[in-house]
């Protein structure tokens, strides 16, 4: 810890703050706020109640309101800290609002009621978590189906996109052939096509092979991926030819070169390529909601839509089902991080 305080706290300046100190810790700490901040009050936010929600100016963390049991009433009141006009401050709690004015009593003396004006009084609060926001999904909403469905899709999308990729990638970057350099070059180029473009034919495709309404219908449109076929042909290319040939020399099949000698040697850039294809799957919305019309084979993105009705948005179910399926690209990530360097910079990306 002590190396770790000391790199973080040695100036260019020696003992004096460099003018560049201060631009580095302002850059380091605005792009901290602004990477991780968004998921801090997405965290925090799935914790409030709809009422806490709409409050302006918002908060981080889930703040609800003191109550307490006062005599002659049934249920409990909300607690204020009220300013009386003599200039003192008393915890007073509220029976009613009417308009611009609140009848609080005190507690201790619940036959004392004070007219108080709204703005005179701020509530009593502390942090509190609104767990119903994750369990009530679960019991009334088929959230485990729907994340079986994105686990199926996910999962099969990702080994098919890195089983045709890396064939795709081995035969572009081990085999001369005429038109190979233009093969690559057009597949790149589809990189500039956006989804939006080819949505009605990819639809009328994948209507005429039965593949409608079904979950294969939204894995196997988009498994092969122009970034995946780049991603792993400049990692392939700096795999040695002599190693391939001296294989063929002791009478290996193209196919155990491929399975055998590329792909563990392509292991980190398939593990990135793994990456972002989970990412990609996990969170595709578009795709799955024009193919899918039943809803016991929705995806947990589609799925989640079916809280925002034309009249009223369930936010705080929103927020919080997006926490969960935020978890596994998250492990995702943390398992296959290390082989992100190194794909990278495998392939000559820069």
């Amino acid at each position: 810890m002590t190396g770790v305080a000391t790199f973080l706290t040695r100036r260019r300046g020696g003992r004096g703050w460099h003018w560049t100190d201060v631009v580095s810790w302002l850059w380091l700490i605005g792009g901290l706020v602004i990477m991780f901040g968004p998921a801090v009050w997405l965290v925090g936010s799935s914790f409030k109640t709809p009422a806490q929600l709409a409050e302006f100016p918002p908060t981080i963390l889930p703040y609800v309101g003191q109550q307490t049991s006062v005599e002659g009433h049934d249920k409990p009141l909300t607690l204020y800290r009220v300013k009386l006009p003599d200039g003192s401050t008393k915890i007073m709690a509220e029976i009613r609002r009417i308009g611009i004015v609140a009848q609080m009593v005190d507690p201790k003396a619940p036959k004392d009621i004070v007219k108080i004006n709204i703005a005179d009084r701020q509530p009593v609060r502390e942090i509190g978590f609104e767990t119903g926001n994750y369990t009530e999904p679960f019991v009334h909403f088929d959230f485990l189906r729907y994340l079986r469905n994105s686990v199926f899709v996910t999962a099969m999308a990702t080994l098919i996109t890195l089983l045709t990729n890396s064939m795709a990638a081995f035969a572009l970057s081990k085999y001369k052939f005429r038109g190979r350099d233009f093969t690559m070059l057009l597949i790149v180029g589809t990189l500039m096509v956006p989804l939006s473009v080819i949505l009605v034919p990819l639809y009328s495709v994948v209507s005429a092979v039965g593949l409608l309404d079904s979950l294969w219908g939204v894995i196997l449109p988009t498994v092969a991926t122009p970034t995946g076929v780049f991603l792993l042909r400049q990692y392939m290319l700096t795999i040695p030819d002599e190693l391939l040939d001296a294989a063929r020399m002791d009478n290996a099949s193209e196919w155990q070169i491929y399975w055998r000698i590329v792909l563990p040697l392509a292991a980190p850039a398939l593990a990135v390529l793994a990456i972002f294809s989970v990412v990609w799957r996990w969170n595709d919305f578009l795709w799955p909601l024009v193919v899918l019309s039943r809803k016991e084979l929705y995806t947990l993105q589609v799925g989640l839509n079916t809280y925002a009705g034309q009249l009223n948005v369930q936010w705080h179910f929103i927020l919080a089902m997006t926490v969960v399926t935020m978890i596994p690209v998250v492990l995702v990530f943390v398992f296959l991080q290390r082989y992100i360097t190194s794909g990278i910079a495998g392939t000559g990306l820069k």
